[in-house]
C-alpha cells in the first residue's frame, strides 16, 4: 500500500505497511481501485453530457464513492467490493447509454479491466495506485484536486440528503476526474484545476449552508451542556445533520437521550433542534478522545459519516457501535438506507440504549457557539464598533481539524496565550483544543466564535467578505484578520482550496504541510499564496501581531 492523503503520513512521507488511521493494505487497494473505477465512469458521464444526458445514478454513485474514501469514514473491505461491484455494473449500463446515443469513447484499460474477486481487485489496484504517476509534480498536483475532490463530495452528500444539489459540481467533479488521467495536461494546467477545485469548493459549502439553514434555521447563538442526566443515552457522531433529525424524531418519547461527539457539536445551534427535549447536550471532545469517550458513555454510538478510530483490542464498547452512511467497521451494525423513501430505522440502537446504563459524567459546565454568518451579521454593528475603538485589535482564524499528535498541544497554547484584544473564530473539531478554555469576552463578545462544522469554514470566509465590505477595502487581505489553521483530513483541503480561491494569503498550515505536495508545488503556494507552517508559539505570535 502507499497512501500519504492525511496528516498523520507514517514518517512524513507516507504509509506502506499499514495506515496510522488503522486502514489495512487490503482496504487501502479497495479504495485506490474505487477512485481508478470512478475516474473511468466519469469519461463515461463526460461524453453523454455532451448529448445531454445526465445520469443521476451516476451522479450519486461517484459522490458516495469518493466520501467512502476519505481518511476514517470507512475500514470495512465488504463494503468497498459491493461498491465496486456496483460501479462495473454501472459502467455496463452506461455504455448501452453510450450506444444508444451513437457515442463512443476510446476504450483503454481504465474502462474495460474486469475485476470480480477481491483477489482480482487486489492485482489491480496494485497498478492503479497513487504511484502510478511518475512524475512527482505531476502526481502531487493530481492527488491535491482528488483530495479537494473527495472533501467536496462529503459536504455535497450531506447537501444532498436534505434535498438540496447543484448539477455543475457533479459535472466538474466528474470533469477533474477525467483530467487527473490526462497526460497531456502540463503542471500550469493541473494547477488551474487545483484552483478550480477551490471555487467549486466554495459553491459546494453555500449549498450545503442554504440546505442546513433552510431545514433547520439559522444557528443562533447556544450554550450547550456538557454535563449528563441520569437516563439511557444513544452519542451521535460524525457530520450529518438529517441523521441527527431522523434519530431525534425516533427518540421522542422513548426515554433515551441523545448527546452529540466531537463534529455534531453545531447541532445544538440550530433552532429546529431545540424544540426536543430529551437533546441533552455535547459529550467528550474530539474524534480522537473516542477512545476514552466512548468507555464512559455506556451507551450505543452512532457515526453517520467519518472520523472512525479503530477500537483498541481492551474497548468495551465495539458492540455497541453502529455506523451508517458512507461510514463503515468490521463488526460494527450498520444501518442502511430507507426503503421507497422511506427514513432510516433507528430502532435497533434505541432498543438497546433502553437495556444500558446512563453516561458517566466527566465534566460539567457549558459551551457557547452558534456563531455562522446570520448571527454575526445580527451582531455586526457592535463588532464593527468594537474593532473601530479598538477593543478588538484582530481576528484569528483557527479553523479546521483537531488529531491526536502530541504537537497539536501548539493550538491550545497559542489560545492561551493570544492578547486579551484578539478574538478566535473558528469551525471544525480544531476547537476542541481551545473552546473549553475560560478566554472570557470583550464587551459581550465571546472571545471563541464558533461557527460550527469543518463546511462551515464557509461562514468564516463569508464573515471576511461582509467586513471588507464595511470596512470599505479592496482586499480581503487588508483586514486585521490571521489564518492559523490546523488540518487532518481531505474536507480541510477543500477549505483550503476554497480560501485559496477567494485570495486569501499568508495561511499558516499546522501542524505539518501536507506530504502529498512536492517540493516544486509546495514552492508555488509558498510564492503564489504566501502559505507557510507554523513554527513556535512565540515566534508565530510575535510576528503575527507586528
Amino acid at each position: 500500500m502507499f497512501c500519504y492523503q492525511c496528516q498523520e503520513a507514517s514518517k512524513g512521507t507516507g504509509c506502506e505497511i499499514s495506515g496510522v488511521c488503522g486502514k489495512t493494505p487490503e482496504v487501502s487497494a479497495l479504495q485506490d481501485l474505487l477512485i481508478y473505477q470512478v475516474k473511468g465512469l466519469s469519461h463515461l458521464t463526460a461524453a453523454l453530457r455532451l448529448v445531454e444526458v445526465e445520469s443521476l445514478v451516476a451522479n450519486k454513485f461517484i459522490v458516495e464513492s469518493l466520501f467512502m474514501t476519505i481518511t476514517n469514514a470507512n475500514f470495512d473491505d465488504t463494503r468497498f467490493v459491493d461498491q465496486i461491484r456496483k460501479g462495473l455494473k454501472l459502467r455496463s449500463e452506461l455504455k448501452v447509454l453510450l450506444k444508444n446515443h451513437n457515442l463512443e469513447v476510446q476504450e483503454t484499460d481504465l474502462l474495460t479491466w474486469t475485476a470480480l474477486t477481491v483477489q482480482e481487485m487486489e492485482q489491480v489496484a496494485q497498478r492503479v495506485g497513487v504511484l502510478s504517476t511518475e512524475n512527482e509534480d505531476v502526481r502531487s498536483l493530481r492527488e491535491l484536486i482528488i483530495y479537494g475532490l473527495k472533501g467536496m463530495a462529503a459536504y455535497l452528500e450531506h447537501a444532498w440528503n436534505l434535498g438540496f444539489d447543484d448539477p455543475s459540481v457533479y459535472a466538474f467533479i466528474q470533469r477533474a476526474l477525467v483530467a487527473t488521467t490526462n497526460d497531456q495536461l502540463s503542471a500550469d494546467e493541473l494547477t488551474a484545476l487545483v484552483l478550480e477545485t477551490g471555487k467549486y469548493g466554495v459553491s459546494v459549502m453555500a449549498v450545503l449552508d442554504k440546505a442546513n439553514t433552510s431545514a433547520y434555521g439559522n444557528p443562533e447563538i447556544s450554550k450547550v451542556n456538557i454535563g449528563v442526566r441520569n437516563n439511557p443515552a444513544i452519542l451521535i457522531s460524525g457530520h450529518d445533520l438529517k441523521d441527527m433529525e431522523e434519530l431525534l424524531r425516533q427518540t421522542e418519547g422513548t426515554g433515551v437521550d441523545v448527546y452529540t461527539h466531537s463534529e455534531m457539536l453545531p447541532a445544538h445551534y440550530y433552532p429546529a433542534f431545540k424544540k426536543y427535549s430529551h437533546f441533552v447536550g455535547n459529550y467528550g471532545g474530539a474524534w480522537w478522545s473516542q477512545v476514552t469517550d466512548f468507555e464512559t458513555f455506556n451507551g450505543p454510538v452512532l457515526f453517520t459519516t467519518n472520523c472512525i478510530v479503530p477500537p483498541r483490542k481492551s474497548a468495551t464498547y465495539t458492540d455497541r457501535i453502529y455506523t451508517t452512511g458512507a461510514a463503515g467497521y468490521p463488526g460494527f451494525i450498520h444501518i442502511e438506507e430507507g426503503k421507497d423513501g422511506n427514513p432510516k430505522d433507528f430502532s435497533s440502537i434505541i432498543e438497546q440504549a433502553k437495556k444500558l446504563a446512563a453516561p458517566t459524567e466527566i465534566e460539567t459546565g457549558e459551551i457557547i457557539g452558534g456563531f455562522a454568518h446570520a448571527q454575526v451579521f445580527a451582531l455586526a454593528d457592535k463588532v464593527v464598533d468594537a474593532v473601530k475603538s479598538g477593543a478588538i485589535r484582530r481576528f484569528f482564524v483557527m479553523a479546521g481539524c483537531d488529531g491526536r499528535m502530541k504537537e497539536r498541544s501548539y493550538y491550545t497554547d497559542f489560545a492561551q496565550q493570544l492578547p486579551n484584544d484578539t478574538v478566535i473564530l473558528t469551525a471544525g473539531c480544531a476547537k476542541y483544543r481551545y473552546n473549553k478554555l475560560p478566554l472570557g469576552d470583550i464587551g459581550g463578545i465571546p472571545r471563541v466564535l464558533d461557527a460550527g462544522q469543518c463546511n462551515d469554514s464557509y461562514s468564516l470566509a463569508v464573515i471576511a467578505l461582509k467586513l471588507k465590505e464595511v470596512f470599505e477595502l479592496n482586499d480581503i487581505n487588508d483586514l486585521p484578520i490571521t489564518y492559523n489553521i490546523a488540518w487532518y483530513e481531505q474536507k480541510a483541503v477543500i477549505v483550503l482550496l476554497a480560501l485559496l480561491h477567494l485570495g486569501v494569503k499568508n495561511i499558516h498550515l499546522g501542524p505539518t504541510l501536507p506530504v502529498f505536495l512536492s517540493e516544486n508545488v509546495a514552492k508555488v503556494l509558498v510564492e503564489n499564496f504566501g502559505i507557510a507552517p507554523i513554527g513556535s508559539v512565540e515566534e508565530d505570535l510575535k510576528m503575527f501581531l507586528a
